[in-house]
Order: structure tokens, then C-alpha cells, then sequence
């Protein structure tokens, strides 16, 4: 009976794998590439392309007589953004509403994260953990309606203040709205890497500064809150890009001059067809998003994250 091979149709010979196997082993790279040219070759196709094809169409034009689009290089929508008051209204509301709600959202995930890592029993830092991550297990509209049902004229939160005599606020579908609604939903991504944050400082830095003399404020604030600061400014990457993008709240608890770029961006798409338009201005988050992650890279963001 003739030896059988050990060559099986449509896979290498033996020595082939070998070879391949050996020459993986001595270049790490290589193994790395292998690994990620799929991933990369998707991201490169879907992700960069899609920007690319973003950032070229902001240059083109809407013809205004016949509404075709007309693949010629202009500065006329960028002009736009800049000349009228309008467009920097917005992109100003944006982008300072996104950093009330990064600067809320640090102020009250400190404390909490403090306590939840340092001075809750083990016991209950369990209990803390699932009550960060419960709101993020409803729906985001559920959230927003809910918010909306509260902050309304006669809403649960005037229905309180007025029963204990401090008078209604009317802040239903304003800026302030939009302020406490994000605040809220974006809370949980400003919580966690905080609280990984004050996890990974060691004990004996903070017993140290204390042996020293330092009162609790001053150990805070010389010693826990630089240490701390690279969680911050990743938890604030996430509050701020989420704000800065969002075009739902302010159009469900936003009043008529609460108009966010993504508002604008989608109106230009599906009501006015002015894609170029829209391109540019959609380029602005990106501009400012991309200068805030270089910040941030240099102050440690991205290992904390």
C-alpha cells in the first residue's frame, strides 16, 4: 500500500507552515501586521475614506438655480460659517455648553468617585458600580423624555419646589435644559475612569502627605488631584466629544434658539439638501475635537483610559 501524503488540497506543505511559523516567531511586527490588516485595511475604507469624501465636499457648491451639486473647489461655505453671526452663535452654544457640561460632570464624579474607591465599604462598592451603569442599560430617548417630563411647567420638579415654597423655575426648553439633561446622561463616562484613576494611587502617597503635616485639602490638592487628573481629562474626551455632537437633546428639550451644529448639519442634509454645507460645518467639531485630543494626550489622557 503506497505511503499516503501528508499534503492536504488547499493548505501549505508541512515544511511551508514551518517556515511560516518560524519566521512569525522572530519578527513580532510581522505577527502584529498579520493581526491587524483586517481591522486596519476596515477602518482605513469605512472610517478615514468617509472622512476624506467629508472634507472634499466641503468644498463644493450647491448650484442655487438648480439645486444639482457642483463638484468645483470654493471657500464659499467656510466663508459662510465665519461671516454670519448665525453659524458662530451656534458653534459658540456648542462648543461652550459641551464644556459646562465636561466641567459639571468633573465636579460631581470626584466626590462620588472618592467615596466609592477610597471610603465606601467593600460591600457596597458593588452597589455603586451597577448604580453608575443602570441608567446606561435604558434606552438614551427614555432618558431625555424623562427629563423632559420633569423639567416641564408642570413637571415633577416645579410640582416640588412649589409645595415647599420656593417657587417654580422655568427652565423647560431653554439652554439651561440642555445643561442639566446632558449633564445627567454623560455623568457615567466622567465617573469611571475617574474612579480607575483614584484606584491606582497608592496609599502610601496619601499617608505619606498626611505624615507630612499636609491637611486633607492640601493632600487633595497637591497630590490626589494631579495624579488624578489624566482620569479627568479621559472622562472629559468623552463628555465633551458626546455633547459636542449630540443633535437629539436639543432638539427634544432645546428651545428655538438652542440650536446645536448637528442640528444645523441635519437640516442641511434632509430638509435643505445643501450637503456641501453641511460638510463644513461638520468639520468644525472635528477640528476642535482633534486639538482637544492632542491636549489631552499630553496631559496622560489616553493612559488612563
Amino acid at each position: 500500500m503506497a505511503a499516503s501524503s501528508d499534503v492536504i488540497p488547499g493548505r501549505p506543505r508541512a515544511g511551508a507552515r514551518l517556515r511560516i511559523s518560524a519566521a512569525l516567531f522572530r519578527r513580532p511586527w510581522l505577527r502584529g501586521l498579520a493581526l491587524l490588516s483586517l481591522p486596519a485595511a476596515w477602518f482605513v475604507v469605512l472610517y478615514l475614506a468617509a472622512l476624506v469624501v467629508l472634507l472634499i465636499s466641503a468644498f463644493w457648491r450647491v448650484d442655487s438655480f438648480t439645486g444639482d451639486l457642483v463638484h468645483t473647489f470654493t471657500l464659499d461655505n467656510f466663508k459662510t460659517l465665519v461671516t454670519e453671526p448665525t453659524y458662530r452663535t451656534i458653534a459658540l452654544r456648542t462648543v461652550g455648553i459641551a464644556a459646562a457640561v465636561t466641567v459639571t460632570d468633573a465636579l460631581l464624579a470626584l466626590p462620588f468617585a472618592y467615596f466609592a474607591a477610597r471610603l465606601a465599604p467593600a460591600r457596597w462598592r458593588g452597589a455603586l458600580f451597577v448604580a453608575v451603569l443602570v441608567p446606561l442599560w435604558s434606552s438614551y430617548l427614555v432618558r431625555v423624555y424623562a427629563w423632559r417630563l420633569i423639567l416641564a411647567r408642570d413637571g415633577v420638579l416645579n410640582w416640588t419646589l412649589d409645595h415647599i415654597g420656593l417657587g417654580a423655575v422655568n427652565v423647560a426648553y431653554s439652554n439651561w435644559a440642555m445643561w442639566i439633561v446632558f449633564s445627567y446622561i454623560w455623568l457615567p463616562f466622567m465617573i469611571m475612569p475617574v474612579w480607575a484613576a483614584i484606584e491606582r494611587v497608592p496609599d502610601s502617597f496619601l499617608e505619606a502627605s498626611a505624615d507630612m503635616g499636609a491637611k486633607s485639602l492640601t493632600t487633595f490638592r497637591r497630590v490626589l488631584l494631579p495624579l488624578v487628573l489624566p482620569g479627568l481629562v479621559a472622562g472629559s474626551i468623552f463628555t465633551f466629544s458626546l455633547t459636542l455632537g449630540d443633535f437629539i437633546t436639543p432638539t427634544l428639550v432645546g428651545g428655538a434658539g438652542s440650536d446645536f451644529i448637528g442640528n444645523v448639519v441635519y437640516r442641511s442634509v434632509g430638509v435643505s439638501n445643501n450637503v456641501p454645507f453641511a460638510a463644513a460645518f461638520a468639520v468644525v467639531p472635528l477640528v476642535i475635537m482633534g486639538v482637544y485630543l492632542l491636549i489631552a494626550r499630553r496631559l496622560g489622557a489616553f493612559e488612563a483610559l
